[in-house]
């Protein structure tokens, strides 16, 4: 699974507002050993948000959460850009919000507000427990809530316990060599896909360091290969130091 993010919102990109969304959702994702794969803040602008949408639709394996953009106002221009770039359709009316719009809002649900249950064909509702107007899913897979933190963050919290709850180890380690990232790029080739790399150069006292980090599904086989790095600097004589050894972590 490729955990997205979308962020839809002029007025964080403006200075208006502060994020909340992505620590909120690294965090809980981290908690059964997910992380994220992406995260793009975009403004509420039509063809941007059809393009990043359509790049995630694209990808097979792409779990999708959005923030924002599926109010009433003008602005809020992602439940017909959803059902254009997921289901080549219009919008329709999804009779269950319509009647939850109306029982909450009354008369005052017309002529704006009871334009909220026009959602993509086929899609379910997301339970927003702080008024009831809910957000709203596809596939199990994209999942598009409200901007506002106090009524998404439990929905995503629940998507989360429900859908994405097998927790996933990855064994970490990483040493920290007074060496510079040039010294062992050859072994870096050498890794295979399933085993993550992680090279920051680091400077001190003006000379070069780097901190180098393996991580992977497989414990032995990211222990293998950290081993052929440390073989590599006892080889050359350049002093490391051993930060973690398969610590289970992100």
């Amino acid at each position: 699974m490729k955990f997205y993010v979308v962020i839809i919102g002029t007025e964080i990109l403006n200075g208006r507002r502060v994020d909340k969304h992505f620590d909120f959702l690294k965090n809980e994702l981290a908690k059964y050993g997910h992380e994220l794969f992406a995260s793009f803040i975009i403004k509420d602008e039509t063809q941007l948000m059809k393009r990043t949408y359509t790049m995630i639709k694209e990808d097979e394996n792409a779990i999708l959460f959005s923030f924002g953009g599926i109010g009433s106002t003008p602005d809020d221009l992602t439940r017909a850009v959803v059902a254009e770039i997921f289901r080549n359709s219009k919008l329709i009316t999804h009779k269950k919000f319509k009647q939850d719009i109306i029982e909450k809002f009354g008369e005052k649900a017309y002529p704006h507000r009871i334009h909220m249950a026009d959602l993509p064909p086929d899609a379910e509702l997301l339970h927003n427990p702080i008024n009831n107007m809910s957000g709203f899913s596809l596939d199990n897979r994209f999942f598009f809530m409200p901007g506002f933190p106090s009524m998404s963050h439990p929905m995503a919290s629940k998507i989360i316990q429900t859908y994405f709850n097998k927790s996933q180890k990855k064994f970490r380690y990483t040493l920290k060599a007074k060496t510079s990232e040039e010294t062992l790029i050859t072994l870096m080739q050498q890794l295979p896909n399933t085993v993550e790399l992680s090279s920051l150069p680091i400077f001190i006292d003006g000379k070069p360091n780097v901190e180098l980090s393996l991580s992977g599904k497989n414990q032995e086989e990211v222990k293998q290969y950290f081993n052929m790095f440390e073989q590599e600097l006892f080889h050359k004589k350049i002093a490391f130091t051993i930060i973690n050894q398969g610590i289970s972590s992100i």
